[in-house]
């Protein structure tokens, strides 16, 4: 099994590495005030992905420690009720 996931991501690495081979030409990002950054099209595409994985885990470990917080003092209102004399 560890030997079909080591081939999955080499085959992973492999599509990747010819992607940005393929895509390595020049773009411009136009911002305010007329100025612009030439990069690859490459980068531009990683940080706009990195851009998104942030934002959408930023979103989601509010989520994540609600719930951490909410199962922590569920457990300890369980543990008070077991203590408790029948």
């Amino acid at each position: 099994m560890k030997l079909l996931i080591w081939l999955l991501r080499a085959v992973l690495f492999a599509v990747l590495l010819g992607f940005a081979v393929k895509n390595s030409g020049i773009v411009e990002l136009h911002f305010f005030f007329g100025t612009a950054w030439p990069l690859p099209l490459v980068a531009v595409m990683l940080i706009f992905f990195s851009a998104g994985a942030a934002v959408g885990l930023s979103a989601a470990l509010g989520i994540y420690l609600r719930q951490r917080r909410d199962l922590a003092r569920l457990r300890n209102e369980a543990e008070a009720m077991a203590r408790q004399p029948k």
